[in-house]
């Protein structure tokens, strides 16, 4: 398997989303809403199965701005305060390869759970 690592991340402040390009020519664009209801924090995901908190509210919430980790990962900082989530290259690869059935899940939940995303 090859390494999945970006050569380019570019925040869209007017549009909220990430732009972010990989070795493998892959470009994947995710809402800042969308990283933040993934948040692979223990905040957002517990700390065992079962445990996942849903994010509701988060429409219109801001990245202010990324700190690097090491060089596996991102730390994003969120407008609502979160800034807990280290985002791996292969999260945020998978978060990209995923986002249509993820996204259609967090709406299901949203709605079972009578939240909203306002």
């Amino acid at each position: 398997m090859t390494e999945r690592v970006p050569t380019g991340i570019t925040l869209h402040q007017k549009s909220r989303v990430m732009e972010i390009t990989f070795t493998d020519g892959r470009t994947f664009r995710l809402p800042y809403e969308f990283l933040r209801v993934y948040s692979p924090s223990a905040e957002v995901r517990g700390h065992g199965p079962g445990q996942e908190v849903l994010q509701a509210g988060k429409r219109n919430v801001e990245i202010r701005g990324v700190e690097p980790v090491g060089s596996y990962a991102v730390q994003p900082q969120f407008s609502d305060g979160h800034s807990t989530g280290i985002y791996s290259w292969d999260y945020l690869y998978e978060l990209g390869e995923n986002y249509d059935s993820l996204w259609a899940e967090y709406v299901k939940k949203l709605a079972a759970a009578g939240a909203s995303r306002e």
